[in-house]
């Protein structure tokens, strides 16, 4: 049974200058193993990982009906390649049960939750 659906979609231009800002979006925005992924990429393909991680941690959070806070925070989740590349949702060290689905464009990257009770 679906119990949460969650979208979400941002800019990479907008990722891209809030990082380039500071150097702290994506600390703020990844955990430790999402981080040593980011960091293995370069140019335009390491802006699409951070933009991707973004928008699914808010369509994790809006399929939960909480939204980004103190009960789920960024770091709170995560979202890491299966062998086959395939995502897999984690919140809090578990793995969620349900699906999310993360696409890119040039210019934007969305991504997709349904969670499952």
């Amino acid at each position: 049974m679906i119990s949460g659906i969650g979208l979400d979609i941002v800019e990479l231009d907008r990722i891209a200058k809030l990082e380039e800002k500071s150097g702290k979006f994506a600390a703020r925005v990844l955990t430790h193993s999402e981080t040593a992924i980011y960091r293995s990429l370069s140019g335009h393909r390491r802006t699409e990982f951070l933009a991707g991680r973004f928008a699914g941690k808010e369509a994790f959070s809006k399929a939960r009906g909480t939204g980004i806070g103190a009960d789920c925070n960024f770091t709170d989740i995560e979202i890491i390649p299966e062998p086959s590349g395939k995502p897999r949702l984690y919140f809090k060290g578990s793995t969620v049960s349900g699906f999310i689905s993360i696409t890119h464009t040039k210019k934007i990257a969305a991504a997709q939750v349904i969670l499952e009770a």
